[in-house]
């Protein structure tokens, strides 16, 4: 490990409070954030992503936010490139990357070293995958990428249509699922000597209470307004058009829906969005878990760290 660059991880669910821990960590130890979400890095695209106030990203430089206009498109491939830079960049600074995010994965792909293919996109394909979603829709699109690949589809939302057709794209290319790529391209050798701190909840209530506050929270600060804009510009948002915090407020600008039930489906969507994200990154290796219910889990956060760059 001694030649491996040492990066610290900090991933969990949405609202665990990844980014308070984070922002702990990066003042004590000299640190450098690297986003580690897929709509983050969407310029004006601030309060249903989540992402770090200018505060925040005044107390500890972020790398990987606002960097692409919603028209353009992302992908994990494209996120292990841009990391694996920063890593290098701040690394050669003398401070410490802290990768936060609760993609697992981009996260999982980064620490493992996944290398993809530059695959040429099948013009073709890609239109035949197009017409077979407006035929037929997009639960049958699911049930389709279940059928050829039931692991990758338990990690892929069945509104990601972005990501279904992708894994259907590359089935009908090469033969092989997207799972099977993604283990086949694992290098012998981890590239990071990584310390990856998951956040967790003793309570589950605990976690979906904070939520539903958070959903509240994002609403007062105008979240119905970024939504709007996402829905006026669904035809060119394609990424952000199935992204937790927009879409579920479709129904409502198309007038088939109260507001109040929208509300209420954002918090559900995101609560069954929060469990996903904990199956992903416990099935992981090498996390350590802490606790926010905890009084002392920043401090044990801190001490780990600590020995871990000692």
């Amino acid at each position: 490990m001694a030649d491996k660059k040492k990066i610290v991880v900090i991933c969990g669910p949405t609202a665990g409070g990844k980014t308070g821990l984070s922002l702990k960590i990066a003042e004590n130890f000299c640190g450098e954030i690297i986003s580690a979400d897929s709509m983050q890095i969407y310029k004006n695209l601030d309060i249903g992503t989540a992402k770090a106030t200018k505060y925040e990203q005044s107390v500890a430089k972020h790398h990987l936010i606002d960097i692409l206009e919603p028209t353009e498109p992302y992908n994990v491939q494209l996120f292990v490139k841009s990391c694996a830079e920063k890593i290098d960049l701040i690394s050669s600074r003398g401070k410490l990357p802290i990768v936060v995010g609760g993609t697992g994965l981009y996260i999982e792909s980064l620490i493992n070293g996944i290398s993809f293919s530059d695959q040429d996109d099948n013009t073709k394909t890609k239109q035949r995958l197009k017409k077979e979603l407006s035929q037929y829709g997009k639960e049958h699109m699911y049930s389709e990428l279940c059928r050829i690949d039931p692991e990758y589809a338990k990690t892929v939302h069945p509104n990601n249509t972005v990501r279904v057709l992708r894994a259907i794209e590359i089935y009908r290319l090469t033969g092989k699922t997207m799972s099977e790529q993604i283990k086949n391209s694992k290098p012998a050798q981890k590239p990071y000597d990584a310390l990856i701190i998951g956040l967790n909840f003793h309570d589950r209530r605990t976690l979906y209470d904070r939520i539903n506050r958070r959903v509240d929270l994002m609403m007062n600060d105008g979240l119905l307004k970024e939504a709007e804009y996402v829905y006026k510009n669904r035809d060119s948002f394609k990424t952000c058009v199935s992204a937790i915090g927009y879409k579920e407020f479709f129904p409502y600008f198309d007038g088939n829906a109260e507001l109040s039930e929208c509300v209420d489906k954002l918090k559900q969507s995101s609560r069954n969005y929060a469990k996903r994200q904990l199956t992903w990154f416990n099935r992981m290796a090498d996390v350590v878990w802490l606790y926010p219910e905890d009084s002392d889990y920043i401090e044990k956060a801190e001490k780990l760290v600590k020995d871990f760059l000692e």
